[in-house]
C-alpha cells in the first residue's frame, strides 16, 4: 500500500471524509497536511511579492497577494499544471499597465482576472464617441492592483471539514474617474482537489461604469502536451480572425510544439445543463490528469479558447467572460457594453477541480455529451 492510500485509508470515516481525530493523530502538526502560508519572493522580477502559499493534500497553488490575489501556480501530486509566460513571476513594475508593454508582466498562472474597463487589446476612446475618453492597457488594471485587507486561515467547521481560505480586496480607481473595488474569497477544503473563487464587483462611484470581467485561466506543460484535449461543450466555435480560421488543427486538439505557429482564438457557444451551468476543461490522459473549471453560464455570456502552440509559448487559455474578445471598441459600435450602476454590486463564483484516471475523464466526456445531446 502505498503512502497516500494508507493516509487516505487511516485519516477518513467509512464516508471517506477526513476528521480532526484521525488526522491529528497521525500527525504531530495539520501542517504536515495542509496550510496557508504568507510568503514574499526575494529575487528577480518577483522581489518583494507578496503572496499566499496554501497546500490541500497533494494540491499545492499561490494566489499573488500584489496581484489581486490571481492564483498562479498550481500543481497536483508535483505536476505542474498551469502556464508561466517567459517572464516569469512578477511584481508590480513599469509594464504594469502600459499598452501592449503589459505581455512584459503576464504570467499567466491558474488565472489572471481582466477588466474592468477593458479586457482585451489596448484600446482608446476615439474621439466624437459616447463613452468618456480613455485610454485602456491590454486586459486591463485589476490584474496588476495589490489587495488591501488580506486575510488568510485554516479551521474546522462544524461540518467537519478543514478549510483553507484566504481573502482580500482589490480597488481600481481614479481621481474624477472610476471607483470599483473587487472583494475576493478563495477557498479549498482538505480532501477535495479543488478551488472556489467567490468575487464581489462593487462600483462606490455615483455613476455608471463600464465592467468588463473576464477570468483568462491558463494551462500548460506537463498537462498541456501532444495528445493532450480541451473538453468543452461548444455548440459551435467561432475563428476570432482568418488566421485562426486558416488553423486545420481542430480547436479541441492539441499538438506538439511548432517554432513560430501563430495563436488561435476561437468564441464557443456553450451548453448548459438544467441548472445553468457549465464548464470547460483541459485533460492529459498520458498524465491521467485534467482541470475542469465549473461556472454559471448566464454570468459569462461569452467564452474564448486561446490556443498557443508556438514553441516558448505553449498554452491553452480558457476564458469565461462577461464581454467579447473582439474588445471595448466591438461593444460600444454595438451600443451593448456591460455597465455597473452607481452603489451596486455583481458577483460570479468560479472553481477549478483537479480530476485523476481514466475514469474521470471519461465521466467528464460523458457531461459533455449529454449536454450536447
Amino acid at each position: 500500500m502505498n503512502s497516500a492510500t494508507s493516509m487516505n485509508s487511516a485519516t477518513s470515516t467509512s464516508a471517506g471524509k477526513p476528521t480532526s481525530v484521525d488526522m491529528l493523530a497521525h500527525m504531530g502538526s495539520i501542517q504536515q497536511a495542509a496550510y496557508v502560508r504568507p510568503i514574499e519572493y526575494q529575487e528577480g522580477r518577483a522581489h518583494g511579492l507578496r503572496a499566499i502559499e496554501v497546500k490541500n493534500g497533494p494540491l499545492r497553488f499561490m494566489s499573488m497577494a500584489d496581484r489581486a490575489l490571481d492564483v498562479a501556480q498550481i500543481e497536483y501530486r508535483g505536476e505542474n499544471l498551469t502556464f508561466l509566460s517567459k517572464p516569469g513571476l512578477n511584481g508590480r513594475n513599469q509594464f504594469d499597465t502600459n499598452g501592449l508593454e503589459a505581455q512584459r508582466s503576464i504570467m499567466g498562472g491558474l488565472f489572471f482576472t481582466c477588466g474592468f474597463e477593458n479586457i482585451c487589446a489596448p484600446y482608446v476612446t476615439p474621439e466624437g464617441s459616447d463613452y468618456p475618453a480613455g485610454s485602456y492597457p491590454m486586459h486591463g488594471r485589476i490584474r496588476t492592483t495589490p489587495a488591501e485587507h488580506v486575510c488568510s486561515d485554516a479551521h474546522w467547521t462544524t461540518d467537519g471539514d478543514y478549510v483553507l481560505e484566504l481573502s482580500g480586496e482589490m480597488r481600481e480607481a481614479e481621481l474624477f474617474g472610476e471607483n470599483m473595488v473587487l472583494r475576493r474569497r478563495i477557498t479549498s477544503v482538505y480532501g477535495t482537489p479543488s478551488i472556489t473563487v467567490e468575487d464581489e464587483v462593487t462600483n462606490e462611484s455615483f455613476r455608471n461604469e463600464p465592467l468588463m470581467w473576464m477570468y483568462h485561466c491558463n494551462f500548460g506543460w506537463p498537462l498541456l502536451n501532444n495528445g493532450a484535449q480541451v473538453i468543452i461543450p461548444s455548440r459551435k466555435a467561432t475563428p476570432r480572425d482568418d488566421t485562426t480560421a486558416a488553423d486545420t488543427t481542430p480547436w479541441n486538439e492539441i499538438g506538439a510544439p511548432e517554432a513560430n505557429k501563430p495563436e488561435s482564438v476561437y468564441l464557443h457557444d456553450l451548453a448548459a445543463d438544467k441548472d445553468g451551468r457549465s464548464f470547460a476543461a483541459v485533460v492529459n490522459r498520458g498524465l491521467g490528469l485534467g482541470v475542469v473549471i465549473d461556472f454559471e453560464a448566464k454570468d459569462f455570456p461569452y467564452f474564448m479558447e486561446w490556443k498557443s502552440m508556438g514553441s516558448g509559448d505553449y498554452v491553452v487559455g480558457l476564458e469565461p467572460s462577461n464581454s467579447s474578445v473582439h474588445g471595448r471598441g466591438w461593444h460600444e459600435q454595438r451600443g451593448d457594453l456591460h455597465m455597473i450602476a452607481p452603489q451596486t454590486s455583481e458577483r460570479k463564483t468560479i472553481t477549478f477541480t483537479v480530476i485523476e484516471g481514466d475514469a474521470a475523464i471519461d465521466a467528464l466526456i460523458a457531461r459533455r455529451d449529454a449536454l450536447l445531446a
